[in-house]
């Protein structure tokens, strides 16, 4: 569960406490609008930071696509390949049961981060340059 639904659950609370407290319905109201320009600004910080990171993230693997050095550019593909092969194993019936019950829980966690997380960041490294050039090309117009 992330930060920004933990916020959001203890919003409805305490808007639901503001209804109990004996004032005026204008200071309730005044109230409740204020707790929710607090709500809406702290997801607009946690979208930002989460913004950041991803930035981060993304700054990170585009300087390893474009290190001189094969081992850099290549260790994410290779693993994508080994979780792959892997997979092909189980699904062909060529792993027996047992090897697949020795693989630990947070192994095919691991794999199923990775390989979500590469196709997305591969589809993402396709599509966003499209998406900026297009925008670009919308506000020249």
């Amino acid at each position: 569960m992330g930060l920004l639904s933990i916020i959001g659950g203890l919003v409805k609370p305490v808007f639901g406490m503001i209804d109990d407290f004996h004032l005026s319905g204008e200071e309730k109201g005044q109230m409740k609008i204020a707790l929710e320009t607090l709500h809406q600004s702290v997801i607009t910080e946690g979208l930002k930071h989460d913004a950041e990171i991803a930035s981060f993230k993304a700054s990170v693997i585009i300087a390893e696509t474009k290190s001189e050095s094969w081992i850099t550019r290549s260790w994410r593909p290779i693993i994508m390949l080994m979780f792959g092969t892997l997979i092909m194993l189980i699904a062909t019936g060529l792993m027996d049961t047992e090897a697949l019950a020795a693989v630990p829980d947070k192994l095919w966690n691991l794999i199923s981060i990775g390989l979500g997380g590469y196709i997305v960041s591969r589809g993402a490294e396709k599509t966003i340059p499209k998406i900026v050039g297009a925008l670009k090309k919308r506000e020249e117009l």
